[in-house]
């Protein structure tokens, strides 16, 4: 498969309607085309792999062709020549799915640098090698590949949600081990499992009698101690067959001493892998590898037809594919087909769950107004919504390191972003941090470097990740949003019953709005007729 080094999140699609790269952006000649057809010969590689180096420059260098062409996009090329990272708009990091692409995109970087550790090679050294070698005898490069981030974007919208799971599962356990991934997934989930059975039923495991029989011992301190042993409870009760599936689907006991990474160019093994990786995931294998094998058949059938010599250097798993297009240009599907960004559907439960909620907040709001609850009474609900999310997000936010301006940003917004959920307030927050943080694509490589050292503890290695930017930058928004998502909970289970009490409790807020039904009802009659 493809170098997924650190490299061009954050380009827009680059040579998306199949045109030639430009010498502008390899820095090499365009020879003119020889005489009568052109030729295309692919040379598959193991990214990872020594002897792979060896055999594209022997290749390029015994064959002369016109043009190399690599698989790379404009990006990855720009930074593998020793350009400047790209940066990373914030309008591309942290609207909407993004984040997740990208941590999806981290993930098959880590993959690969952890393979080019084992077998002391740079990732992608293949692909260096054949620019070098071309450059070396004044021959034309073609950077023939999909653009990384269409190819990321197309490659989430396929993954289902189970796949999803697994695949980060399969990240967080590579950093910290499946035991240590699995608890950790468990006393997440625990967490907010006893925060809201705390609110909702008070202690369920300690006897209230507690707080009376023992000094020291009051009601809150019961419920803390009761909610962290109630967490702790899930954490093994879940977790420990989340690190038992991890486990078992990572296959942790594979000895890698076995494994001979020069095999990864051997057409057996290669479409062995392939398919194994189609049946974890055959929308991911199509946007991974199909999708871009049929984007660089069309680039070289293109170079072909204009009389070109080529030798394409490509993953060994991608070279079946390619060739099989090579040699039936007809069966190629159409190039709009495979570019561009999949388009999320319009409709779906989730967006249909924001509409509707930010309408009925506005509607509870509404009828206790017109189920006659005093003004400044419903002004003091709606303050208190507005610290609770307030304070819970900025808390969160500079706990996760956020500048003063960007925790009070997403505390601010809170409480907008709380009532519908298709926002979240640390976009927000994230969006006033990036003008204190220069965030780029290159912090992969030193995020790379830090999950890397299996020697460090789990507090060590999150100090050494928060002092990257990107890492930080992720980290103010997820904590933010957590931060209103507690606040929230809080709200509906302490703060409401607390302050019902001047309206006769729960059953007179319930009172209230069917009066507010009712007299709605009456002014649209009156209104109508």
């Amino acid at each position: 498969m493809s170098d997924y080094g650190t490299s061009g999140v954050g380009s827009e699609e680059s040579g998306a309607t199949g045109s030639l790269s430009s010498d502008s952006e390899t820095g090499a000649r365009r020879p003119e085309p020889s005489d009568g057809d052109g030729s295309v010969e692919l040379v598959g590689t193991a990214h990872v792999s020594s002897a792979s180096v060896e055999e594209v420059e022997e290749t390029i260098a015994d064959r002369q062709p016109d043009i190399v062409a690599v698989e790379l996009d404009e990006g990855r090329y720009r930074q593998m020549k020793g350009g400047t990272p790209d940066d990373l708009d914030a309008s591309d990091l942290l609207h909407g799915n993004t984040v997740f692409q990208f941590l999806a995109y981290w993930m098959l970087s880590y993959v690969q640098t952890r393979l080019g550790e084992r077998f002391d090679i740079e990732p992608g050294a293949d692909m260096m090698a054949a620019v070098e070698t071309a450059e070396a005898h004044d021959i034309g490069v073609a950077l023939v590949d999909r653009d990384i981030q269409t190819t990321i974007q197309r490659f989430w919208q396929r993954l289902s949600t189970r796949e999803k799971a697994t695949m980060f599962g399969g990240l967080l356990a590579g950093m910290v081990g499946t035991l240590q991934a699995g608890l950790g997934i468990g006393l997440f989930l625990g967490t907010f499992l006893a925060l809201g059975a705390e609110l909702v039923a008070g202690p369920l495991l300690l006897s209230p009698g507690l707080a009376d029989a023992v000094p020291f011992v009051g009601g809150s301190l019961l419920t803390l101690a009761d909610g962290a042993l109630l967490a702790g409870a899930v954490a093994l009760v879940v977790g420990l067959p989340i690190a038992a599936l991890l486990a078992y689907a990572l296959d942790t006991d594979t000895e890698y001493e076995e494994f001979d990474i020069e095999e990864l160019t051997d057409t057996d093994v290669v479409s062995a892998m392939m398919e194994e990786f189609r049946q974890f995931s055959p929308g991911g294998a199509e946007a991974l590898i199909d999708e871009r094998d049929a984007f660089i058949a069309h680039r070289l059938v293109a170079l072909r037809e204009a009389g070109y010599d080529v030798v394409a250097v490509v993953g060994a798993g991608h070279r079946a594919g390619i060739q099989s297009y090579l040699d039936d240009p007809e069966r190629l599907p159409p190039m709009e087909s495979i570019t561009g960004t999949l388009k999320q559907k319009r409709f779906s439960l989730y967006k249909a769950f924001g509409y509707l909620f930010t309408v009925g907040f506005a509607v509870f709001f509404g009828l206790l107004l017109l189920g006659g609850a005093k003004e400044g009474w419903v002004i003091r609900l709606f303050v208190a919504w507005f610290l609770v999310n307030g304070i819970a997000a900025l808390s969160l936010a500079k706990l996760a390191g956020a500048h003063w301006p960007s925790a009070i940003v997403g505390g601010g917004i809170a409480w907008l972003t709380s009532v519908n959920p298709l926002l979240a307030p640390g976009w927000f927050a994230g969006y006033v941090e990036l003008r204190y943080i220069d965030v780029n694509i290159g912090d992969i490589s030193r995020l790379n470097e830090i999950v890397s050292d299996e020697d460090a503890t789990i507090g060590e290695l999150y100090d050494r990740l928060t002092d990257v930017p990107l890492f930080r930058l992720i980290a103010i928004v997820a904590m933010t949003n957590v931060g209103s998502m507690i606040a929230s909970y809080g709200f509906v289970f302490v703060v409401l019953p607390y302050m019902s009490a001047e309206v006769g409790g729960i059953t007179g807020i319930v009172d209230l709005m069917l009066d507010g039904v009712e007299n709605g009802a009456r002014i649209v009659l009156d209104v109508i007729s």
